[in-house]
């Protein structure tokens, strides 16, 4: 999938997140947000600007969110994204309670809506986790000029092709090509077992 699918996904097909940010103390606080509306480069959400959220927005400038999707753990779907944001106003708000109508039920008057603005979550990354395949699968992407950093576990050089990796791996996502292993990114489950099980150092995490 390409980044505006997964986007897309966690607006139509998940909807509520559980978002985190960081209070004045440096300490993290949820709260239970729902993505209005995306495009293929950024989400778009809304909050009162009387709510604490509202300020951590603000003073920050930054937040990271979960949106999972399952009827329990082994048919979930979760998707990842930390960010930047930035705060539009109240201009695109009529837009998206015509494309989320249940917001009028909250929010029933043109006065009331006034106490909303939008925030548009425009550069960051995020990881795609699905535990409903075998094995599982995972995905990152970037969007907003967000760097990509190459993260996970990886066999390197120095590995002897004794397989011990191999034998501790629970998503059997290992494989030789010639003498070395090479871990299947797409399938790794970053636990760690393999840097542990190799007797030369050859496993290395990034």
């Amino acid at each position: 999938m390409e980044t505006k699918d997964y986007l897309n996904y966690i607006v139509h097909e998940i909807h509520r997140t559980i978002v985190a940010t960081v209070d004045d103390e440096g300490l993290p606080v949820t709260a239970a947000i729902d993505m209005m509306d995306c495009d293929d480069d950024s989400l778009y959400f809304l909050t009162a600007k009387g709510k604490g959220f509202y300020d951590r927005l603000i003073k920050r400038g930054s937040l990271a969110f979960t949106a999972m999707k399952g009827e329990d753990t082994m048919s979930s779907v979760a998707v990842s994204i930390r960010g930047k944001v930035r705060e539009l106003g109240y201009d695109i708000i009529p837009e998206l309670f015509e494309k989320n109508p249940y917001m009028h039920q909250i929010y029933p008057t043109e006065e009331s809506m006034k106490a909303l603005t939008v925030f548009q979550i425009f550069e960051g990354s995020g990881e795609w986790f699905d535990l409903s395949k075998k094995p599982i699968e995972r995905a990152s992407f970037t969007f907003g000029g967000s760097e990509k950093k190459t993260e996970g576990y990886f066999i390197t050089d120095s590995c002897i092709g004794c397989g011990n990796c191999v034998s501790v791996c629970p998503q059997n996502c290992i494989r030789q090509d010639g003498v070395l292993f090479q871990i299947e990114q797409d399938h790794c489950l970053h636990c760690g077992n393999c840097m542990n099980a190799c007797p030369v150092g050859a496993v290395v995490r990034r």
